[in-house]
């Protein structure tokens, strides 16, 4: 019987820790945008109060906190390397100052993950963000940062489908 139990269709499984962590580093580099919140002041709010923890009826999975860290301040310390590179992968009629302060925040993790995580495989970090971006969006934007992180893959990593464009 537990084989039968493996085979059945079931929910969708739950975020693992570093997949909260992605979210919750997107969440945190959206408000320092739309904010200004430093670095440091985001890291110790999340990790204090919404990583793991319950906010107005709200639960937050259980997130990577080394992870998270490693995002936001990767992303944070490397930002004049990463924004020119989405610039690079977006249309010239799109730049990166249009995209609103999530889809901003969902490409920079990703590229920032792209360009300095190499232990971690390009499909994995493009399938983790692109399920992040349908969190916030139901119409283009998933598609949108599926390109422009295929695009990143293949220009950083020599990895992706086809040529580099």
């Amino acid at each position: 019987m537990s084989s039968d139990a493996r085979s059945q269709p079931s929910a969708p499984r739950a975020a693992n820790k570093r997949g909260a962590a992605r979210l919750a580093a997107v969440q945190a580099l959206y408000q320092m945008d739309v904010a200004g919140t430093g670095l440091l002041e985001i890291a110790s709010e999340y990790e204090a109060f919404r990583l793991g923890k319950e906010i107005d009826g709200q639960v937050y999975r259980e997130a990577d906190a080394q992870w998270f860290r490693a995002i936001l301040a990767g992303v944070v310390e490397n930002q004049k390397v990463v924004d020119p590179v989405i610039r690079q992968s977006l249309t010239e009629d799109w730049p990166l100052s249009r995209l609103d302060s999530t889809l901003r925040a969902i490409l920079r993790a990703g590229v920032y993950e792209l360009m300095q995580r190499e232990d971690v495989p390009v499909a994995v970090i493009v399938s983790e963000y692109v399920d992040i971006a349908k969190a916030f969006y139901s119409e283009d934007e998933p598609k949108l940062v599926n390109a422009v992180l295929d695009r990143v893959s293949r220009r950083v990593r020599g990895e992706g489908r086809g040529k580099d464009a």
